[in-house]
C-alpha cells in the first residue's frame, strides 16, 4: 500500500497553536487583498460606474464561462511601494469558451489604468506565462498608457509588452484586444499588435496622439471619435476587426472570436482526480510558527495529491528530502520536499537522480520548499557539499519537464536555488503565508554580520562597542525578516501570489491544466557537468 498514513493530531495544543498562527497570517493577507479589489478607492470606482462602465474584474467575469474558477496572478504586486496593490493591473488564467486563457485587464479607477514599473513587470510575467504554456492572450484594454512620472522606468523595458505579442503570435498562440476606453500613445500598439481588436461603440479610443498633441506637433484641429473612435477604426483605418455597441457586447464578441480559434491542448485529458483521504483544512496546522522547528512535508503531500496516494523513492536515503511519485487531478507529478530544513550531500545526490528520472518518464516536477540551504562546516565542506549541492542546481536548472513550486516555510540561501526558486523559470511559483524567503535567516544573517565586524575591530586594534552591535543586530534582524515575508516578496513579483494552504491543491490542478496545453519532453542528457 502507498497511501500515506498521518500521523497529524488536530487535537494537540501545538497544532491548535500552529492552526490559530496560520489563521491570523490568513486574515492579514485578506486585508491586503483588499486593497487590490478596492482598485483607485470609492470615490474612483463611483465615477467610473457613473459613466456605465464595468469594473475590470466585472469584466473578467463575464468573459469567463459561468462557474468556471479564475486562477488571479500576482495581486500583491506592487505592494510596499508608492503604488496601489495589484499595480492597475488584473491578470490571471480563466476559461472562455472551453479555452484556458491567459486575461489582462487594465483597471481605469487606479490613475486611468496608466501603467506604473510594477504594472509592466506584472504584463511581462503574465506573457512570460502565455508564452511558455500556449495560452491564448485576451488583452481587456482601458489604459492611458505610461504613467508619465515614472516614465524613465517604464519607456525602455516597456517595449518588450509590444515584442510579446508579435512573438506570441509567431508561435500561433492567439492575441485578443478588447478595447473599452483609452488605448492611447504606447498603449495604442496593443490592439494594434494583437491578432483580433474589438472595439466599443463612443467609448474606445485609440491613437497614437490624442487631439491636444495633433494640435501641438501639426496644427490641426480634431476631435477623439474622428482620430481614434472605434466607429472610424471599424469603418476606415481598418484597425477594428468588430464592433461592439456596449461592453457586454464586446465580452460577447470576445467569446466568439475564442469559440472560433481551434485552439487544442497538446496532451491527453487527464486520469479521473481523486480526493485526498485526509481533510485539507488540516493544512492550516502543519507548518509551525518558529520555522526552525521541523515538520514532516508528507503531511502537505497526504492532503494535496489524489488519494493520498505517493510511491516514495529511496525513503530511507538523504531524509531531509522526501522524494516520490504522485498524481494531482489526474497528473502525474514528481515531488520534491523539505522534511527537516538542511539540505546534506545525500539529499542533493538523491535530488539529481529523481530530477533525471522525470525527465526520462516526461513527469513534471512539483517542489514544496521548507529549508534553510545546505548544510555549512568542515565536515561537510570535506565532504563535498559544494559539488554535490551544485550537482541538484544543474539537474534543476537543465531539466526540460514542467515545474512548481511552492513556498510552504523556510526558503533561504542556495537551497531556494536547488527547489527551482523563482531564478530557475518554474512556470508557477506560489507561498503560503507562512513563507519567508532570503539568503539566510534574520538571526544568522545579523549574526554574521556582528562577528565580521568584531573582527574587523580586533584585526585594527580598537576596542568594540558591544552596545552599538546590539543595537545594529537588531536592526538588522528587523530588516531582513521584513524583507523575507510573503507579501514584501510577492509585492516585487518573485512568486506568482500568496494563496490560502486549504486552497493549494487546486491551484496546483489550474496550473497543471494550464501547463498541458503546451507540449514539452524531458531532457535526455544535455545536463552539463556533474561533478562526481
Amino acid at each position: 500500500m502507498t497511501v500515506l498514513a498521518s500521523a497529524l493530531n488536530t487535537a494537540d495544543p501545538e497544532y491548535r497553536e500552529h492552526r490559530e498562527a496560520m489563521l491570523a497570517k490568513l486574515a492579514a493577507l485578506d486585508t491586503e487583498h483588499a486593497k487590490a479589489l478596492a482598485g483607485g478607492g470609492e470615490k474612483y470606482v463611483e465615477r467610473h460606474r457613473g459613466r456605465g462602465k464595468l469594473l475590470a474584474r466585472e469584466r473578467v467575469e463575464l468573459l469567463l464561462d459561468p462557474d468556471t474558477p479564475f486562477l488571479e496572478l500576482s495581486p500583491l504586486a506592487a505592494w510596499g511601494s508608492d503604488y496601489t496593490v495589484g499595480a492597475s493591473l488584473v491578470t490571471g488564467i480563466g476559461v472562455v469558451e472551453g479555452v484556458e486563457c491567459l486575461i489582462t485587464a487594465n483597471d481605469p479607477t487606479v490613475r486611468g489604468g496608466a501603467s506604473n514599473p510594477w504594472s509592466l513587470r506584472k504584463a511581462l510575467r503574465a506573457n512570460d506565462i502565455a508564452l511558455a504554456n500556449r495560452l491564448p492572450v485576451i488583452s481587456l484594454v482601458e489604459s492611458g498608457g505610461a504613467d508619465l512620472p515614472s516614465q524613465k522606468e517604464i519607456f525602455i523595458p516597456g517595449g518588450a509588452v509590444f515584442r510579446d505579442l508579435t512573438r506570441l503570435s509567431a508561435a500561433g498562440i492567439p492575441t485578443i484586444a478588447v478595447v473599452f476606453g483609452n488605448s492611447t500613445a504606447g498603449g495604442a500598439y496593443v490592439p494594434g499588435m494583437s491578432d483580433h481588436t474589438i472595439m466599443v461603440r463612443e467609448r474606445a479610443k485609440v491613437f497614437l496622439g490624442g487631439p491636444p498633441l495633433v494640435k501641438m506637433a501639426t496644427g490641426e484641429e480634431s476631435d477623439d471619435e474622428s482620430l481614434g473612435g472605434a466607429e472610424m477604426h471599424a469603418r476606415v483605418s481598418g484597425l477594428a476587426d468588430h464592433f461592439a455597441v456596449d461592453e457586454r457586447d464586446a465580452l460577447r464578441q470576445a467569446r466568439r472570436v475564442v469559440a472560433r480559434l481551434n485552439h487544442r491542448k497538446a496532451h491527453a485529458d487527464p486520469g479521473p482526480a481523486v480526493p485526498p483521504k485526509y481533510d485539507e483544512d488540516e493544512l492550516l496546522g502543519i507548518v509551525p510558527g518558529d520555522l526552525r522547528t521541523p515538520f514532516d512535508p508528507r503531511e502537505v503531500v497526504a492532503r494535496i495529491v489524489d488519494a493520498s496516494d505517493f510511491d516514495e523513492f529511496k525513503p530511507l536515503y538523504g531524509t531531509s528530502l522526501t522524494t516520490g511519485w504522485a498524481t494531482l487531478h489526474g497528473y502525474p507529478v514528481g515531488i520534491l520536499a523539505n522534511a527537516r530544513g538542511v539540505l546534506f550531500s545525500e539529499e542533493s545526490q538523491k535530488a539529481a537522480q529523481f530530477i533525471q528520472l522525470a525527465n526520462q518518464r516526461d513527469i513534471p516536477l512539483l517542489f514544496l520548499h521548507n529549508t534553510t540551504g545546505y548544510m555549512v562546516g568542515k565536515e561537510y565542506e570535506q565532504g563535498g557539499i559544494i559539488k554535490h549541492g551544485a550537482m541538484m542546481i544543474n539537474a534543476v536548472s537543465n531539466s526540460r519537464v514542467p515545474h512548481l513550486s511552492v513556498l510552504m516555510g523556510a526558503s533561504y540561501g542556495a537551497g531556494h536555488y536547488g527547489m527551482c526558486g523563482r531564478a530557475y523559470d518554474p512556470r508557477f511559483l506560489f507561498a503560503w503565508p507562512s513563507a519567508k524567503s532570503a539568503v539566510m535567516g534574520p538571526q544568522q544573517l545579523a549574526g554574521v554580520l556582528s562577528i565580521v565586524a568584531r573582527q574587523s575591530a580586533a584585526a585594527k586594534g580598537r576596542p568594540y562597542d558591544d552596545e552599538a552591535d546590539a543595537a545594529l543586530r537588531a536592526m538588522v534582524e528587523r530588516q531582513i525578516e521584513s524583507e523575507s515575508l510573503p507579501m514584501f516578496l510577492s509585492g516585487r513579483l518573485y512568486d506568482d501570489g500568496v494563496i490560502d494552504p486549504r486552497d493549494t491543491r487546486t491551484v496546483l490542478g489550474l496550473c497543471l491544466s494550464a501547463i498541458h496545453t503546451a507540449p514539452y519532453e524531458g531532457a535526455r542528457g544535455g545536463f552539463g557537468v556533474f561533478r562526481m
